[in-house]
């Protein structure tokens, strides 16, 4: 780490591909498809080879580059609202009607991406962070820079909202192993 924070290319080359993985897949999940995932996974790579000297140590290094992450999503989805988004229209005939049948690991997969594009990026981007990235909520709260209250408030609205989506309501919102 301190090589890359002092200017070493390959120890920030050799961070940066350490990281990829987490950082495209907080990417995917928060943009909804591939190719605007990709477009801000390598927007936030970028932006950490740019800031790396101002990295303090005070957070641990995932958690600041989920925030440049998440930061790169919510300027892509800002784009994309100025073109067509992407649809799975034909994954979810394929999936109930007759022709070859999709995987259902695919179709869950399609399905929760579906729910998470319905959430307002604030919802998504915790309840990604959250779930997908198990960063705890003073850790989000820091990604985020909102208060750990606000956090657990979203966590439990989007979570609320996808369980609605995808057709169980009932499912709790948060468990009591998640308490801060």
């Amino acid at each position: 780490m301190q090589l890359a924070t002092g200017g070493d290319r390959d120890a920030l080359d050799t961070l940066l591909r350490r990281h990829y993985d987490r950082l495209y897949a907080v990417c995917r999940r928060m943009t909804g498809n591939d190719a605007d995932a990709a477009d801000a996974a390598q927007d936030a790579l970028v932006g950490v080879a740019r800031n790396i000297a101002r990295f303090d140590g005070r957070s641990r290094f995932s958690t600041w580059a989920y925030r440049i992450a998440v930061n790169a999503c919510l300027d892509e989805l800002r784009r994309r609202g100025r073109r067509p988004e992407p649809t799975d229209d034909g994954v979810l005939a394929a999936r109930e009607g007759p022709g070859p049948a999709v995987d259902t690991a695919v179709a869950d997969r399609l399905d929760v991406d579906r729910a998470l594009r319905k959430l307002a990026p604030e919802f998504r981007a915790a309840v990604v962070l959250r779930d997908l990235c198990a960063l705890d909520y003073v850790e989000i709260a820091s990604v985020l820079d909102i208060p750990a209250g606000t956090v657990r408030s979203r966590i439990a609205r989007g979570r609320a909202a996808l369980a609605a989506d995808l057709g169980n309501p009932s499912v709790p919102t948060d468990r009591p192993s998640e308490r801060p």
